[in-house]
Parts: structure tokens; C-alpha cells; sequence
């Protein structure tokens, strides 16, 4: 296997990284060209993404690579893009952005389900598509906009979920990509394609959703001022397991057959990969949700608000003058006692930004609850909570699959946090293995090696990142 070059553009809900791959047989290594900060951005009452400063970035971030990759003789072999999911921009005829795509955590949606359930019941809407019912959906973030700004859905005439947007500002291609377009609640999850029956609940146009395409596509090229900006000029550009969990979990270097995976950060995503949806009563009252992966495989899974609540408690206590960096907090939670109170993590109060240690403290207050204290308290109780709700969901998951599970792989960012590696494998009883930190960019380069003829397979493609990373291991503590 000739060495190749990959570009990963991987953007997560805190921060943005552009990484240059190398490919194998030895395995795959990541260097970090570019990392730069990502965020909700506040204007007036609405909640938006900066797309095009994360746009000016991704374009620093590409051109940096290249220049990297020639520096050794070699050029880049493709590029893909991956990004949370569910949020959108809307081109309009000439093919240009209507407006800065809404964020998710944005308010809009507040009550919207429960009036497109009187059109279409919410067990019919999951029967088809498989997809929990959460506010920020697509399908709920189309039906808000079908009634407070209808005008601006009349000019759309494409929807393109924001790492199709960015690839197309790359290689000029209009395209879904299955895996980012399976969040969106409007899928048919058996023919895996978008469903007649939803769409005719909300007043859009056919034209505005474009065909799907499925990871491995080749989009196009780099072109155009693109090209231009980031002389990556003709570089393949393809279409990876667009939504990031997608590429996380196409890179679990996974052994045993019983296991799930958490793909732990902003957001953690706990669940199995199945070859079909299970779309059973059981599963929607659980609100589990069977999403698109790589290679044909549904991913059913749990979401769970993740190291959000954390990552909220640092900025509000960066306000007040103290500034805590992860590390430091994982500290003084191993030091503080186990709190014994337990966070509703499904409580939508959680999922919205805010001042997260006062809702906590009201939360413990509704519910009669030990009160934290200390950060170091505030940290362990986030924690355990995380644990105990990864507890939680594996039943389901098992319930519903009718199997038992031995595994857990914790894939992402949040795999460093060795406390709560210990605490999911003591509340779940599983095996953990924690690694690799970088399934995301792993995956996303994987399926760009896959759609190059350099991977064969799936199987193949894991193996090569079960070379390339060194997993750590949390054996439940007997209680």
C-alpha cells in the first residue's frame, strides 16, 4: 500500500480542526494544520452559526496542508468534510446562501413538534423515519421557518446540511449525503431515502432537497476562487460519513462482536451498529434513534447531552474570573466525594444555553437533591450522571436489539477523561476501551481512502486504526 495524502475537515461544536492525513500500511497519522474556535453567535434573539468566518478557516486550514504535503513531494489525494449534525443553509437560484445558518440551540423550534404531530402522529413520523423526537430536528427547524419566515423558504431552492454546504463551496457539487441527511427526521429509514409522507406535512418544494448521495461519492474537484484560496486546485473532494458521529464510528477499532460505542464530547452518543432500523414501540418510547453510518450499517443510539454541562460550567465560571482548563476539574472531581445526587440529562432546560451551574443547583432544588458546592463538586456530579444515564441507555439498546452487549468503546475527545472512562465502565459493567481520541478525523479519512481504492472495506479500514492507536482499558470495579 503506497503512502497517500488526506485532508480531514472536522468540525465539532466548540472548535474547528483541518488535518493532513498520511495512509499506510503502517496505519494512519494525523497532523493538526489548523484549529480554531466554533460557537453559537447571538444576534438579537436568534442563535447562529459564523459560517463564514468557519469557512475563512477551513480555507487557511486546506491551504496549509497542501503546502505541508508538497513540502515532502507529495500531493493530496482528496478532501472530506465532516460536522454536527441537523443544522442547514439555504442556496437560493443563483446558488448562493440566503443567511447564516440557525444554530440548533436556538429557540425556534420550542413547541413546533408537538404542532407537526397533530398532522402527522408521532408514531407514524417514527415508524418511517426511526429518529427520536428532539426540538432542533430538520423536519421542526423547516416547519418553523414554513411559519415565521416563509419568504425565505419561497427564495430557497436548495437545502444543503452544513458539511454539504461546505463541500459544495469546495467542488461546486449541490448533493445530501446520506449520513448527515438521516438526522434530519426525514428519511424513510427502510428505503433510505427522503419520505413523501413527511414532507408532504411541511410546505417545501420538492427541488429544495437535492439527491443523496453516499459516503465514498466523489463530489468533484476543488474549484473555482476555492481553488484559488487554498491551491489545492483539482484535489478530489468526497463525500465521507458527513455527520461526525458517522465518521467516529466507522473508526472503532472494534474486536468483540457484542459492543457498542460512546462517542464521547459535546454531545455523547451511545449505541450499537446494526445492519437494520429497529423501529419498534419499545424503541421510540426509549426516544432512540436509528441514524445512517458508513457502509450501509444503522447506527441505533441514545443522545445524551454529553460534556456539554461541563463545558457550559467553565464559561460561566470563566465569567466569574476563574478559569479552569479540563484537566484541573477532572482533579478536583476525583477529590471530591461521590455527590449521590443524579442529573435529569434529558431535561430540555439542560440542553439550552445558559448560566448551567445555576440550573443545575435549581434542578437538585426541584427534585430534593444534594446541592453542589465547589467546581470540583459541580464536575463529579456532571460525571456520574453521565455514567448513570450510559447505564440507562445500554438497557434499552439491549432491550430493544434483544442482545446483550460486552463492550464499550469510547471513541472522541472525551476518551481522555480517564474518571469518567472508570465511572461508565463501573455504572455499565462493560469493558471499556478508550481510543482513539481523533475516530472522527480517522473515519472521515478512512472512507477517503476507501472511495481512493486504498481500503477495501470497512473491516480493512479498522484495522488499520486499530494499528494506528493505542486504546486504554477500564475494567468495571466489583461492587
Amino acid at each position: 500500500m503506497q503512502d497517500q495524502q488526506y485532508i480531514a475537515v472536522d468540525l465539532g461544536a466548540e472548535s474547528g480542526r483541518v488535518m493532513l492525513s498520511t495512509v499506510n500500511q503502517g496505519g494512519i497519522t494525523l497532523s493538526e494544520m489548523h484549529r480554531f474556535p466554533n460557537g453559537p453567535v447571538r444576534v438579537g434573539n436568534v442563535i447562529y452559526w459564523d459560517i463564514l468566518r468557519l469557512w475563512g478557516e477551513i480555507q487557511t486550514g486546506i491551504s496549509k496542508a497542501v503546502a505541508e504535503a508538497a513540502s515532502k513531494g507529495q500531493v493530496v489525494a482528496g478532501i472530506g468534510v465532516d460536522t454536527w449534525g441537523v443544522d442547514f443553509g439555504l442556496l437560493d437560484n443563483n446558488g448562493e446562501l440566503l443567511g447564516n445558518p440557525v444554530h440548533y440551540r436556538d429557540s425556534r423550534t420550542e413547541g413546533v413538534p408537538e404542532k407537526f404531530f397533530a398532522r402527522l402522529s408521532r408514531e407514524r413520523t417514527y415508524a418511517i423515519s426511526g429518529i427520536q423526537t428532539m426540538n432542533f430536528n430538520t423536519l421542526f427547524q423547516l416547519c418553523s421557518l414554513a411559519e415565521d419566515r416563509p419568504a425565505t423558504l419561497d427564495q430557497a431552492r436548495h437545502l444543503l446540511y452544513i458539511p454539504d454546504l461546505l463541500a459544495y463551496w469546495l467542488s461546486g457539487r449541490i448533493a445530501n449525503e446520506y449520513t448527515i441527511a438521516s438526522t434530519s427526521q426525514m428519511l424513510d429509514a427502510h428505503n433510505r431515502q427522503y419520505s413523501r409522507e413527511i414532507l408532504a406535512c411541511i410546505p417545501i418544494h420538492p427541488p429544495v432537497l437535492p439527491d443523496l448521495v453516499l459516503p465514498g461519492t466523489l463530489l468533484g474537484h476543488v474549484t473555482g476562487p476555492a481553488a484559488e484560496a487554498t491551491r489545492a486546485h483539482g484535489v478530489p473532494v468526497f463525500a465521507i460519513g458527513a455527520h461526525d458521529t458517522a465518521s467516529a464510528v466507522a473508526a472503532v477499532p472494534a474486536h468483540a462482536e457484542n459492543w457498542l460505542f460512546l462517542s464521547s464530547g459535546t454531545w455523547s452518543l451511545l449505541g450499537a451498529e446494526l445492519d437494520q432500523p429497529i423501529l419498534t414501540a419499545d424503541a421510540m418510547t426509549f426516544n432512540l434513534t436509528n441514524e445512517g453510518g458508513v457502509g450501509g450499517k444503522i447506527r441505533l443510539l441514545k443522545n445524551i447531552a454529553g460534556l456539554w454541562l461541563l463545558q457550559e460550567c467553565r464559561r460561566a465560571w470563566a465569567r466569574d474570573g476563574k478559569d479552569f482548563d479540563y484537566r484541573t476539574l477532572v482533579q478536583l472531581a476525583r477529590e471530591a466525594p461521590s455527590h449521590g445526587s443524579l442529573l435529569d440529562l434529558e431535561d430540555p432546560r439542560m440542553v439550552a444555553p445558559g448560566d448551567m451551574p445555576l440550573k443545575i443547583v435549581a434542578q437538585c432544588r426541584r427534585t430534593g437533591q444534594k446541592i453542589p458546592e465547589t467546581p470540583g463538586e459541580f464536575t463529579r456530579l456532571i460525571l456520574e450522571s453521565l455514567a448513570a444515564t450510559y447505564a440507562r441507555a445500554k438497557e434499552m439498546i439491549e432491550q430493544v436489539a434483544g442482545r446483550k452487549f460486552t463492550h464499550l468503546h469510547i471513541v472522541g475527545g472525551g476518551s481522555q477523561n480517564e474518571l469518567l472512562n472508570q465511572l461508565a465502565a463501573d455504572a455499565t459493567g462493560l469493558h471499556v476501551l478508550a481510543g482513539p481520541v481523533e475516530a472522527t478525523a480517522m473515519g472521515n479519512v478512512m472512507v477517503q481512502a476507501m472511495a481512493a481504492g486504498q481500503l477495501d472495506s470497512l473491516a480493512a479500514g479498522r484495522q488499520l486504526v486499530a494499528k494506528s492507536s493505542q486504546l486504554r482499558e477500564f475494567v468495571p470495579h466489583k461492587k
